[in-house]
């Protein structure tokens, strides 16, 4: 994939729902029924970290449910990439971009959002063919100020910020002009998942796709 087609690839995920549901996920069994429950709830892009040990199972349980459209997120290397994209990965989060990893990205066809929050990271993805970024660390970067300056001298990107969003703040990020949807770990608490209680997921995720 060229990086203009990567980049939209990544918009249109992003343009599905407001909120991408930032996954940790510590035990398998959960996998299944929580992809299900952001679904229903109306969040169908997922983004699963590769944090845990069980996040390329889970990767691989998520990408069948119906509806749902199931990413790797905390891509650092091209192995991660081609883990990721083994393991039924649709698109790839990082959270900042080496030439490496974007090359990994562009040679095994997954669609990436990279991470970008100074002028500079910004201008050298937009170079190379990237408009749709992700803003990370959102909240200690300035926050929705930061990336409402951004889009002053760079209005042709888009960004997905992340980082400490929360449903309190999430709103003042999308009322940006040049943000699309922001990314948040607050619609699958700890707490519910494990107590399998998908349907609290599910209300929180109608919260969310409602913003």
């Amino acid at each position: 994939m060229t990086p203009a087609e990567q980049s939209q690839a990544a918009l249109e995920i992003c343009q599905l729902a407001p909120v991408v549901p930032v996954l940790v996920i510590d035990e398998l069994a959960h996998a299944r029924p929580l992809a299900e429950a952001l679904v229903k709830g109306g969040l169908p892009a997922l983004e699963v970290t590769l944090r845990t040990p069980v996040a390329l199972d889970a990767i691989r349980a998520m990408a069948e449910v119906a509806g749902g459209i199931v990413g790797a997120g905390t891509l650092l290397t091209p192995a991660d990439v081609k883990a990721a994209k083994k393991a039924g990965a649709q698109f790839g989060v990082s959270p900042g971009a080496t030439e490496r990893l974007v090359a990994a990205c562009e040679d095994e066809g997954l669609p990436l959002l990279a991470g970008a929050v100074t002028a500079s990271e910004v201008m050298a993805l937009l170079e190379r063919g990237y408009s749709m970024l992700k803003f990370f660390p959102a909240e200690t970067s300035g926050g929705a100020a930061a990336v409402k300056a951004l889009g002053g001298p760079m209005p042709q990107v888009s960004f997905c910020p992340t980082g400490g969003i929360s449903l309190k703040n999430a709103r003042d990020y999308l009322i940006q002009k040049n943000v699309v949807c922001v990314g948040g770990s607050w619609v699958a608490p700890k707490e519910a998942m494990a107590k399998g209680d998908w349907a609290e997921i599910t209300r929180l995720a109608a919260e969310a796709a409602a913003l």
